[in-house]
C-alpha cells in the first residue's frame, strides 16, 4: 500500500513540475482608438531571469507591426518551473 501512495505521489510531483503557468495582464491603454495592426514581440529568460533570447519590448512589439500610435499594451509571461520565463508583448494601434 505505501509503494502505491509513494508512486502516486512521485508521479503527481512530476506532472506539477512539468505543467506550466500563464498569465496576461493589460500594461497600458491610451485614448488612440483601437487601430487594426497587432504587433508582438517575445523574449525568452532562462535560468530564471539571468539571461534573455531577445528583446520583448513595447518599442519593439510597434515596431514589428509598424505601428506609430499605440491603442493598448498587453503582456503575457510563461513560466516553466520558474527556470524558462517567456514574456510576450502585444501592440495595438495604427
Amino acid at each position: 500500500m505505501l509503494k502505491k501512495v509513494t508512486k502516486a505521489f512521485a508521479l503527481f510531483a512530476a506532472v506539477a513540475m512539468l505543467t506550466s503557468c500563464s498569465l496576461t495582464l493589460p500594461v497600458n491603454a491610451t485614448s488612440n482608438p483601437v487601430g487594426s495592426k497587432v504587433g508582438t514581440a517575445t523574449a525568452t529568460g532562462y535560468l530564471g531571469v539571468l539571461f534573455f533570447d531577445a528583446d520583448a519590448s513595447i518599442q519593439t512589439a510597434a515596431k514589428n507591426a509598424g505601428i506609430s500610435k499605440i491603442s493598448t499594451v498587453d503582456l503575457k509571461q510563461t513560466s516553466l518551473l520558474g527556470i524558462i520565463v517567456t514574456y510576450e508583448t502585444t501592440v495595438t494601434g495604427e
